[in-house]
C-alpha cells in the first residue's frame, strides 16, 4: 500500500497566498501532477535530460501544495537520473503515478473539507 502523506501546513499556506484563486490553482496543479509524471516515466530510458526536468517540475510543484510524499518519490527519481542510478530512478518511478493519483485525492478531499 501506497502511503500518501500531505502537508497541511503548506497547503493553508498557498490558500492564504492566492485567496480565491487557490481552488482553481490547486485543480491546475493537480493535472500538472498527472502530465508531469506521465511525461517522467514515459521518458525514462528514452530521454534522460527530459525525465530530470519532468521530475524536478513535479518535485517543486507537489512540494509547493503539501503532496510531501509525491514531492519525494518525484525527489529520487531526479536525484538517482542526476547520479547515474538509472535503475534506482526506475524502481523509485514505479510508485509515482499511485503517490500522484493518491494525493489528488488526498488535496481535494482536504480541499471540499474547508
Amino acid at each position: 500500500m501506497t502511503e500518501i502523506n500531505i502537508d497541511e501546513s503548506a497547503l493553508e499556506s498557498m490558500e492564504s497566498l492566492l485567496g480565491e484563486q487557490f481552488p482553481d490553482t490547486l485543480e491546475f496543479c493537480c493535472a500538472e501532477f498527472e502530465r508531469l509524471g506521465n511525461e517522467a516515466i514515459a521518458a525514462l530510458g528514452q530521454d534522460k535530460e527530459a525525465a530530470i526536468r519532468h521530475s524536478h517540475s513535479l518535485k517543486s510543484n507537489a512540494a509547493q501544495f503539501g503532496a510531501a510524499s509525491l514531492a519525494e518519490v518525484a525527489r529520487l527519481i531526479e536525484y538517482n537520473l542526476n547520479n547515474g542510478n538509472d535503475e534506482q530512478a526506475v524502481d523509485a518511478a514505479d510508485g509515482l503515478m499511485a503517490q500522484v493519483t493518491g494525493s489528488q485525492a488526498k488535496l481535494n478531499a482536504w480541499l471540499a473539507g474547508r
